[in-house]
C-alpha cells in the first residue's frame, strides 16, 4: 500500500491482465502516469485524495470496507466483499 502494487496485483487477478496492461489500467484510473505509480509519495497523496486507503490512515480518511467500496468504484471492479456487504444491505 506504499505505492500502487496492491492494485496492480488486483487488477491482474480481477480481469486476467498481464503486468504492464494491468500498470497501463490503474495508471489511467488513477490519473496518474505509469512511473509514479511506484513512487510512494505521489500515491500517498493519490490514496488520500481518492480514499482508497493507504498504510497510516489519517482521521478522517477511508479505511477498511469504505476504501474498498471506493476502490471498487475508482478501478471499476467487482470485489466479492463489497458485493456481498451491498447484496445484504439491500434486504
Amino acid at each position: 500500500m506504499r505505492a500502487a502494487g496492491d492494485l496492480v496485483a488486483r487488477v491482474q487477478m480481477a480481469r486476467g491482465m498481464r503486468i504492464a496492461e494491468a500498470k497501463a489500467y490503474v495508471a489511467e484510473k488513477l490519473s496518474v502516469s505509469v512511473s509514479e505509480l511506484t513512487d510512494p509519495v505521489i500515491m500517498t497523496e493519490v490514496r488520500q485524495d481518492l480514499q482508497i486507503g493507504q498504510i497510516m490512515p489519517l482521521p478522517g480518511c477511508a479505511k477498511g470496507i469504505e476504501a474498498k467500496f471506493r476502490l471498487s468504484e475508482v478501478l471499476e471492479l467487482d470485489i466479492n466483499c463489497v458485493n456481498r456487504f451491498k447484496d445484504r444491505t439491500a434486504i
